[in-house]
């Protein structure tokens, strides 16, 4: 895969992550790759703080649709091929 469809691929679901980090051009591709994983692990954290009454289902919906447009803005970004961060979580680098 070259690096544009390696980087929209990663931002399509866990599966299309994996497969991006696997098949894909992971050294042109990194920061992509690096935006799509923080996205997914804070929106999975978010999925379990939920289960808390109340107080979790707050934290969680608000943060729910932050990741939800830091996801939007993630996947034009790379439709684009451009490689700005996301707001707030584009700071945490884990790749």
């Amino acid at each position: 895969m070259d690096k544009r469809a390696t980087d929209i691929v990663a931002y399509l679901t866990w599966v299309g992550l994996l497969i991006a980090f696997v098949a894909g051009d992971r050294e042109g591709s990194r920061f992509h790759l690096n935006q799509s994983l923080v996205i997914w692990l804070a929106g999975t954290v978010l999925g379990f703080v939920t289960r808390f009454p109340l107080l979790g289902w707050i934290i969680g919906s608000v943060g729910g649709i932050f990741c939800a447009i830091c996801w939007f803005i993630g996947i034009v970004n790379a439709i684009q091929g451009v490689e700005k961060e996301v707001p707030v979580l584009g700071q945490i680098h884990l790749l």
